[in-house]
Order: C-alpha cells, then structure tokens, then sequence
C-alpha cells in the first residue's frame, strides 16, 4: 500500500517546488498529518534525480523514521548534517517532519547563509511558522500547504475519468471516507480503521500530548462538537455553556486554546467573520472546516448527516488548494 501511495504524482505541489527550484527561499511545506507531505518530499528527490542531479548532492532525512529517533535537538542535528555538508558544490538538503528538532530553525538559518543549498522542510503543525522561524528566516521561506487529495485527485488515484458514469458514486465515497491518500487507495474493509488511527494521531499526538494537556474529555467533546456542527458559526464563549449544559467543565480561555490549538495541527481551519458594516474582523467569531470529510465522520461516531455542512466543507478547502482567502 506504501508504494502505490508513492506512485501517485500530485503534479499541482511538485510543480510548485520545481518552480521554487534554485532559488534563495526556504521551502517549507506544511499539513495534516499523512497528508502526503513526505510522498511529496521523495517525488521531489526522485525529480531531482532524474533530472541528473548526483545522489552525493541530494541529503534526505525523515525524523520521524526509527535510525532518528534519537535526533531531537539542535546539537544532534548539526552532527547529523556536517559530515554530509560541502562547501565547494550545491546540494539539495530535504527534512521531513523537522519540528521533531528542537532549534532546527537556527540550523537551517545557518544552512541557508553558509552553504550553497536548495533547503525543503516538511513539518505537520503551523506553529513552527510562529516565533524564532518568522524572526530568522523572515522574507526567506516560503510556505507550500498540502491537502488530503481534491476530488479531482481523488478521481485520478481510482483512474476514474471525470466523464464516467460512476461518478455520483466516486463523490459519495469521497464524502464518506474523504481523501487521505492512504485510505483512498485502501480496502473498504479497512477505510475506517485507518481513519480511526489517524485521528488518534492527530488529536492524542499533535495536540493532547504536544500541548500537555490534562482534560482530554473536554477536548475530544469539543473536535465532536465542531465536526458535528461544521459550517456554523463558532463563539468560545457558546460552546463553553454548550459543554458545561452537557455536564463537562470548561472555560472561555480553555475553548480558545483548545481552538487554536486544533488549527495549529490543521485538523480545523477557520474562516474568519468579516463584519461589513464595521469593516474588519470579528475577534471570536468564526467558521471552523474539518481538514477531510473521512475525519468528520469518525469525529461523530461514524453517523451520517449535515451533508450541507460536508458540502459546504468540500468546497471551502477546494477554494484554499486554489489559493484563495476564505472569509464569511
């Protein structure tokens, strides 16, 4: 299953960072986890590669694979990379899940003002574009964001054509189990387990454990909440008396950290409400979209329903694969 995910070219990314080739900017792409981030990354080496670049130019890491488990901090980092690194030739350095490293954004800083270097970095939570990374490396990174598969790509993995007559059919099973490219290309037996174990992922992984979170009740009552409710809008201060009504103890400032907290991993993102009479944003309300449909449904117990909200979800994250600012 690994391999034929691999096989699968998503030429609207890769197109992307074969644009930005060569060029002085920090590749950085970021997602949802098993979004396809590190397919991604080895398309790009395979393109590097074929395009006759030697293998000794090209330096390639995934951090969260088991020979680097042990790499987490800046120091391991830089004795990881110097032996490898070439003052006389121009490399390609390519780091998967690199916020696994503590302080990797000081070593890539310095890559970048040392080396002659092409540098991509993959990582799976949006604060790593916060803090010392946007002081740095300010003006010189840009950001590539991935996606589970469109529609459109959905359709190209089952080699169905967009004229078929199976096409009501493919939409139904897109809806249903979303678009991660590895449940996409899985049996239907096993969809929604896999579905199961990348929610966990996300949720106990990127969020419950990463923040130290005590209350994991009040969290995953919230992720239902919102995936239950997608499309309306979101006020903190609601949905703590809706939790507190269902007998869960919460505050304001809990709900907001816990939001945030949900789109920094990207398993929400938020469309911001633009008040038109005042001209400007409203500070806490919102629309929060699920990354993937497949996810929605596990977040509710797997029930149907809200196909409205599903829809409406569909289209707000086909609009931010396009490039667009989505407000309401």
């Amino acid at each position: 299953m690994i391999g034929a995910e691999e096989m699968i070219s998503r030429p609207t990314y890769l197109n992307k960072l074969i644009q930005l080739k060569d060029t002085d900017l920090i590749k950085i792409i970021t997602g949802v986890r098993r979004s396809g981030k590190s397919v991604l990354l080895k398309l790009y080496r395979d393109y590097l590669l074929q395009q006759g670049i030697s293998a000794q130019q090209l330096i390639y890491f995934n951090f969260e694979t088991f020979d680097l488990l042990a790499v987490r901090s800046e120091q391991q980092l830089i004795d990881l990379l110097k032996p490898l690194l070439h003052a006389d030739q121009h490399q390609y350095i390519m780091l998967d899940e690199i916020q696994m490293v503590t302080g990797w954004q000081r070593v890539v800083n310095g890559l970048h003002a040392s080396y002659d270097c092409d540098i991509v970095v993959t990582g799976s939570n949006a604060k790593m574009l916060s803090g010392e990374l946007a002081t740095l490396l300010s003006g010189r990174y840009v950001e590539i964001p991935i996606y589970p598969f469109s529609f459109k790509e959905f359709l190209a993995a089952k080699d169905i054509a967009e004229d078929s007559r199976n096409l009501d059919a493919a939409f139904e099973e897109y809806e249903r189990y979303g678009g991660f490219p590895a449940v996409v290309l899985a049996d239907e037996l096993v969809k929604d387990d896999m579905l199961s174990g990348i929610y966990d992922t996300i949720v106990l992984n990127e969020v419950f454990m990463r923040a130290n979170i005590r209350d994991s009740e009040s969290l995953q009552a919230l992720v239902g909440f919102l995936a239950d409710d997608i499309g309306q809008l979101v006020r903190p201060a609601k949905l703590a008396n809706t939790l507190k009504s269902e007998g869960i103890s919460t505050s304001n400032h809990t709900i907001e950290r816990y939001l945030t907290l949900l789109a920094d991993a990207f398993l929400f993102y938020r469309a911001r409400q633009y008040d038109l009479r005042g001209r400007g944003y409203l500070r806490t309300a919102g629309k929060y979209f699920m990354v993937d449909a497949g996810l929605r449904r596990n977040a509710v117990g797997r029930r149907p329903g809200n196909y409205g909200g599903q829809l409406e979800t569909i289209v707000y994250l086909e609009l931010r694969r396009r490039g667009y600012t989505v407000d309401v």
